[in-house]
């Protein structure tokens, strides 16, 4: 069996439809009545194939799956990347809830004019609700049933990086009983500024039945993300999470922001959500 299916245009009723990629390890055929964790991926085209990633490098995740449960260090995982709808991406990708304070709405106002003059065109208003009602309601069933998944939040994970970050700590937030860990790579807190805190500080899941992963490097739009995943982490200790057992966070000097960056290190994310015992 090919290790990396398409589904061209995935369906929705939520957001419209877009490719769907899903990468099988090379154990699903040799366990036939194997059952296996996943891990759901954000801006899908960047991930497995050269002649779609930005920049023409991918994230080398497959392969890196493939060394890390060779080894015996994770569990083989079943990936599910998403591509991104182009311009929808920084609408559904961008967290709601936290803009929804009367203090919330102002910071979007400024937000939304902000990026609308680094990307010269308007933005739409924040709809990542209804993208994670695309992942949870529509795109997991199918998944679940399709392919020999392990469905219980314990062996499901999410991951991402800048934006992708984000709504993959939202994701987590959102929906706990679903999902057991989130990996965000040089996650874009600029885009939420200070309004993410009073949300995560309301809506974090309890400790001790989840994990979060966050990083970032030192060059281009990593470079100003310390001093908010700073605040980030206080938080995380002010609600419980033990550093190292509940979440990791780790700067990486000199990592700048692309997908090269994020494939150097991508093992660490996948080591510390999904090792031994994790599914």
């Amino acid at each position: 069996m090919n290790s990396l299916h398409t589904h061209p245009d995935f369906p929705s009723q939520y957001v419209p439809p877009r490719r769907v990629d899903v990468w099988l390890p090379p154990q699903y055929d040799a366990e036939e009545n194997g059952r296996f964790p996943t891990l759901t991926m954000h801006d899908g085209q960047n991930l497995f194939t050269p002649e779609h990633a930005y920049g023409g490098v991918t994230w080398g995740v497959a392969e890196a799956v493939t060394r890390l449960s060779a080894a015996g260090e994770i569990a083989p995982v079943i990936i599910i990347g998403i591509w991104n709808a182009g311009d929808l991406r920084w609408p559904e990708y961008l967290p709601e809830r936290p803009f929804t304070t009367p203090a919330g709405q102002q910071q979007l106002v400024h937000i939304r004019a902000e990026f609308a003059e680094q990307s010269g065109t308007a933005v739409p208003a924040p709809h990542s609700d209804n993208y994670l009602r695309f992942l949870v309601q529509e795109l997991k069933p199918f998944i679940d049933q399709t392919y020999r998944t392990r469905p219980e939040r314990e062996a499901t994970f999410i991951m991402g990086s800048s934006m992708g970050g984000l709504i993959s700590l939202y994701a987590l937030c959102e929906y706990p009983d679903v999902f057991a860990g989130a990996g965000c790579l040089s996650t874009h807190w600029p885009a939420v500024k200070s309004a993410i805190l009073p949300y995560l500080h309301d809506h974090l899941p309890a400790p001790g039945r989840h994990k979060l992963y966050f990083d970032y490097g030192t060059a281009g739009l990593d470079a100003a993300y310390e001093p908010h995943q700073l605040a980030v982490d206080a938080l995380l200790q002010q609600r419980g999470y033990t550093s190292g057992q509940h979440w990791l966070t780790r700067q990486f000097p000199g990592a700048d922001h692309n997908e090269a960056a994020w494939q150097a290190r991508v093992y660490i994310p996948l080591t510390f959500l999904m090792g031994k015992g994790e599914g």
